[in-house]
């Protein structure tokens, strides 16, 4: 064996299918190189298993740059891995030592149910999306978005909470699997922005309660979500949201009302 590279045990979670009954299996990954991503020594174990004719592992990847946040792996009981702001696929081999034996598995949460093996769905964050993370006034071209003044303050805020990647960390290591931190990026992004202003209640009411409606958890305020964003994005966007949606909803009764007595 080359004396750079070590062996280590993976038990990883195999299950066939939506709904299928699960289960851990081991499998030995031998002559691992320390410099290779936890991605790609997966790529190596599942040759190993193509070549002797058994299933592969199936995980979710992408460009592999910690960008898109298409990699979902629990390693060792925390989401993405053992470091801190560091995707699974940025997360290096050379985190661990010769004969570590290393469990993997799906993120765990009601809404992300697996679709096989260490893949799970994730579209309810599309759907979230798609309930109000968009504007819909016209922006117009650059130059005329540049004539619209922001604040620096209130544009870097936009900035850390664009960072999200929607990844699902935050849900995986939440015991309540609570998609706030997800939600309060999307909504604080916009809502600090000029262009986002004339739906900012829309917004916020609408992706909030479809949010409730996919069967998320509350937020209990132990920070776990933060704590594993691979782009750190601070809890404190929670905070924000929240008080977001208390004057969307003490303005929508008002509205409601006032629509009620018109004459």
């Amino acid at each position: 064996m080359n004396p750079k590279t070590f062996n280590v045990t993976l038990r990883v979670w195999r299950q066939p299918g939506p709904g299928k009954e699960g289960r851990f299996v081991e499998y030995p990954a031998p002559g691992v190189n320390p410099d290779m991503s936890f991605l790609e020594m997966l790529d190596v174990v599942n040759d190993g298993l193509a070549a002797r004719g058994e299933e592969p592992i199936a995980f979710a990847h992408d460009c592999r740059e910690g960008i898109c946040g298409t990699c979902s792996l629990t390693i060792d009981g925390k989401p993405h891995g053992p470091h801190q702001g560091v995707a699974t696929c940025q997360t290096y081999m050379r985190s661990y030592k010769d004969g570590d034996r290393i469990v993997v598995e799906p993120f765990r949460a009601r809404a992300f149910p697996v679709i096989k093996d260490l893949v799970t769905d994730r579209s309810a964050f599309d759907r979230i999306q798609q309930a109000g993370g968009f504007i819909t006034v016209r922006t117009g071209s650059a130059p005329e978005a540049n004539d619209v003044p922001v604040p620096k303050d209130d544009a870097e805020l936009a900035m850390d909470a664009a960072q999200c990647i929607g990844c699902g960390a935050c849900v995986a290591a939440c015991k309540n699997s609570s998609a706030m931190l997800f939600v309060a990026s999307k909504v604080s992004h916009l809502g600090l922005l000029p262009q986002g202003q004339p739906e900012r209640d829309r917004r916020v009411l609408a992706m909030v309660q479809t949010m409730d409606g996919l069967g998320f958890g509350s937020c209990t305020n132990q920070y776990e979500c933060s704590a594993a964003c691979p782009k750190l994005i601070s809890h404190d966007f929670i905070a924000r949201m929240n008080r977001d949606y208390a004057k969307a909803v003490f303005r929508s009764a008002f509205r409601t009302e006032a629509a009620g007595t018109g004459g």
